[in-house]
């Protein structure tokens, strides 16, 4: 490609990277205006629903006392701890319930069985085992996102052609080897989806349990909110929690899991 076609080539992408950024926010953006419009015509009384300016004056406070930003930090770093374990401990259970038919059969039945409770489900008895703070929220998210990801992780060993398999073993490789070069690159591009589908689920039961749990974080931040009648600070904090999550999926998770895929030969 010439230098000309290149140069060409970057506006040409940016201004693609621009229109999509401009038809995501779009929608949000009508949702304001519904929103503002709604509660100024049926004249909305604010207990009940605050206007856009109560809960933008709200969330300047809130920057402004540092709040918010101590409440956001807490989160996501429990979010960060929990589901790090959850990886660090459900990657090498899926590899080896994807090589091992027996162990898979002992365990695919339980996973079945605690897939369903994971998450906000198991909030009354962390908060038994681990009291109220860290440990507790931090076991709820490792529950959330370890299920998800361990199966996804049988499910790509599962998913490598056998013919794979048996060429490396032909060719010399031992467990280390086809660990390192077959099993994981085969597997990652499910590692990633179970990655994002479990922080998901992460992060919803966060807000649950930093309502009851802690007393610092988002959910403690509406959670408070709601004891005090501050609807405005209730929303506002609703609006980042939302917010968050799509710039973590947005920004994050799914490039990851696009590059991942395209990186290993899924897309062509």
């Amino acid at each position: 490609m010439s230098a000309l076609a290149q140069v060409d080539a970057k506006p040409s992408m940016a201004w693609k990277r621009l229109r999509s950024a401009l038809y995501f926010v779009f929608p949000l953006l009508c949702l304001v205006f519904i929103w503002e419009f709604t509660v100024r015509i049926f004249s909305v009384h604010p207990g009940v629903f605050p206007g856009v300016g109560a809960v933008l004056k709200a969330g300047a406070e809130s920057i402004a006392n540092g709040s918010l930003f101590l409440h956001i930090g807490a989160s996501l770093a429990r979010v960060l701890v929990g589901t790090i374990l959850a990886v660090l401990v459900g990657v090498p259970l899926g590899i080896l319930m994807g090589v091992s038919p027996g162990v898979s059969t002992i365990l695919t039945p339980l996973f079945r069985f605690f897939s369903v409770l994971a998450g906000i489900a198991w909030i009354p008895i962390a908060t038994l085992w681990f009291g109220y703070g860290f440990g507790a929220i931090t076991f709820v998210i490792f529950n959330a996102v370890f299920f998800v990801v361990a199966y996804n992780t049988l499910l790509g060993v599962a998913s490598i052609p056998p013919q794979l398999r048996n060429a490396a073993w032909s060719l010399g490789a031992n467990r280390w080897d086809m660990l390192k070069e077959v099993l994981l690159p085969g597997a990652l591009p499910n590692i990633v989806t179970g990655i994002r589908t479990g922080l998901g689920f992460a992060w919803r039961g966060l807000i649950a349990a930093e309502m009851i749990a802690t007393n610092l974080g988002l959910g403690y931040m509406l959670f408070l909110a709601r004891d005090f009648y501050r609807t405005e600070l209730i929303v506002f904090g609703m609006i980042v929690i939302g917010i968050l999550w799509l710039l973590i999926d947005r920004l994050v998770l799914a490039p990851l899991e696009r590059r991942t895929i395209e990186r290993w030969g899924l897309v062509r």
